[in-house]
């Protein structure tokens, strides 16, 4: 807030609304001024805004060094001026920090997509066991996940980070003809982008970037609920990095928790309430609001706060994810052969027919459950099938499942690539 009263007097002598040295006046004493955060609460509690009071105060610290350019003090402005652009300055930096860490997920996801690319794993779908599938593909889903979610966000940033200048109704009436002058210069000398018009009851930029916030916790809450699932001793196909202290538990010295999935899923099921509270705040009365935008920078600071801390645990977790491909293996290898009845039922419909080949494959699913033997050895011992040895032994292989796995992988690392090259954070 202080930043803001700096700089809008520095940006009023540059348009020559005030006087220079009194601007020069008002700017050093916003950079060194200290203010008495539970009297400014307190008083903010009577006031309605924390603004009138902060205002009070920033006038007094000028004035007991010019009492000329205290005059200037919040020239022109509004209180919801101060906070919504206050409010900018700080997304700004969040938002900075929350991209840099959907980076540092997705370029930790991306490795493992390279890293295991041909590594057969089981596909679940509805928990259930499905098809063998690259481990490589199931990251490269999340990296897509996190590619669409880091560009919505970055633009969506853009958006709501911008200044707010209107005065008491949102056209700049103190300043006339000069008021669009002073709003450039104010946003220059801010770092904020100058949006085409005040915006005190129009909040969709803030709606539309705290819905965002909430869909990047899931995006990383995503990841985190199958690198929770895999970890589980029963399954024991990927874990979280280890580390003294990580994953203890208080009462069993054996257990290794999801300690950094948790922490994803735990903002995740916050995010989508504060979110919704954003979207509640899109109809404030005529052109200033009764106690819709008051509470957003508390709402989006929540928000923010959620997804840093699901990112930032996500990070650290898949930077160091541990992959057992064995593991892997031998859960496939459990299934006996099921896995692969998709492609022993494509395989017998070229002579058979679709219907046909589905129900046979059906009946020798269940023959190998009910004998306990492998699909495999069951086809071989069925007079129906007409395949010999060498084709049988290919349907159960697991690149026989990939598809178009493969081009779908380079796909996504080639869209996370460019997304990166075009502006990623620093």
């Amino acid at each position: 807030m202080a930043r803001f009263e700096g700089a809008l007097a520095r940006a009023s002598a540059r348009t020559k609304i005030i006087p220079a040295a009194e601007a020069q006046i008002i700017a050093q004493a916003c950079e060194c001024a200290r203010f008495d955060s539970p009297a400014l609460a307190a008083a903010a509690r009577g006031a309605g805004t924390l603004a009138i009071p902060f205002v009070r105060q920033l006038t007094a610290e000028v004035a007991a060094i010019s009492p000329q350019a205290a005059r200037y003090v919040h020239f022109g402005a509004t209180s919801q001026d101060v906070l919504d652009s206050a409010l900018a300055l700080c997304l700004q930096a969040a938002c900075k920090r929350i991209l840099s860490l959907t980076a540092r997920v997705g370029d930790a996801t991306a490795a493992i997509a390279r890293r295991h690319a041909g590594t057969p794993t089981l596909a679940r779908t509805l928990l259930q066991p499905a098809v063998p599938v690259p481990f490589g593909w199931k990251a490269a889903v999340w990296l897509s996940l996190l590619t669409r979610s880091y560009s919505r966000f970055r633009s969506t940033a853009a958006d709501a980070c911008v200044l707010q200048f209107g005065g008491p109704a949102g056209t700049l009436s103190a300043f006339g003809a000069d008021g669009d002058a002073v709003s450039r210069a104010l946003a220059e000398e801010l770092g904020l982008g100058v949006p085409s018009i005040s915006w005190h009851s129009a909040r969709d930029a803030f709606a539309r970037l705290g819905a965002e916030a909430a869909i990047l916790s899931g995006a990383a809450a995503k990841i985190a609920r199958d690198v929770s699932l895999l970890m589980q001793p029963e399954v024991g196909e990927a874990a979280e990095p280890a580390a003294p202290g990580r994953g203890g538990s208080s009462s069993l010295p054996h257990k290794r928790n999801p300690a950094a999935s948790l922490l994803a899923l735990e903002a995740a099921q916050r995010a989508p309430g504060l979110a919704a509270t954003l979207l509640v705040q899109l109809t404030p009365e005529h052109e200033r609001g009764l106690g819709q935008w008051q509470s957003q920078w508390l709402v989006l600071r929540q928000l923010l706060g959620a997804a840093g801390s699901a990112l930032a645990a996500m990070a650290e977790a898949l930077e160091g994810l541990q992959v057992d491909a064995g593991r892997m293996l031998e859960n496939l290898e459990r299934t006996r052969g099921l896995v692969f009845s998709e492609a022993v039922a494509v395989r017998l419909s070229q002579t058979l027919g679709k219907a046909a080949a589905h129900a046979l494959t059906e009946k020798l699913c269940e023959r190998a459950v009910h004998e306990g033997k492998t699909l495999l050895e069951v086809m071989r011992a069925d007079p129906q099938i007409k395949l010999d040895d060498a084709e049988l032994q290919r349907l159960f292989q697991p690149e026989s499942c990939y598809g178009t796995a493969a081009a779908m992988i380079e796909r996504s690392l080639a869209e996370w690539s460019a997304l990166q090259s075009s502006g990623k954070p620093t």
